[in-house]
């Protein structure tokens, strides 16, 4: 079995894996985009540009207005199965015109959340793609909600990614 991007980003930072098992959700989706990579970064990078396009989030800042980039703090709400989650983040991977990586340091509702927007460059655009990973408490009423919770997110990130489609593509 090939190590997860969570594993693989922890492995990078000197983590440990856990051995006990966790309730995880995770979903990974793209769509090619009718416009070049610098013309969509910003809808990933400007927190009101954000929230047009990831309808589950209500708020979405740089904690220190003024840092982007690697160790830069983020504060997220975000509404998912009908809980507001209050979520503390840091980017762990930062790379104008190409990735964004976030790692949860603190928050409501879950145990882990990790998430990554990439962007490719296409010849006739680009290709965006959405990786996010949630590891859930509750032990086994976890694993009832992680089932439910998967297709609900599923259902989200599609939304998400046509939004920004629209959006890029204006």
């Amino acid at each position: 079995m090939s190590p997860t991007h969570t594993e693989r980003f922890g492995a990078m930072l000197g983590m440990q894996s856990h051995s006990r098992k966790v309730t995880e959700m995770q979903v990974h989706r793209s769509v090619d985009i009718a416009a070049p990579p610098q013309r969509i970064w910003p809808l990933l990078v400007e927190p009101d540009d954000i929230l047009k396009w990831y309808p589950t989030l209500s708020r979405f800042e740089y904690e220190d207005a003024g840092q982007r980039g690697p160790g830069a703090r983020v504060y997220a709400e975000e509404k998912a199965s009908g809980m507001l989650m209050k979520l503390h983040f840091v980017i762990t991977d930062w790379v104008e015109n190409r990735a964004i990586s976030l790692r949860m340091v603190s928050g409501t509702g879950v145990k882990g959340y990790d998430q990554t927007w990439m962007l490719e460059p296409l010849p006739a655009g680009s290709r965006f793609t959405f990786d996010e990973h949630v590891e859930l408490p509750y032990g086994a009423l976890g694993k009832v909600i992680g089932r439910l919770g998967q297709r609900s997110s599923e259902a989200h990130v599609g939304e998400m990614l046509a939004r920004l489609k629209s959006l890029a593509e204006a």
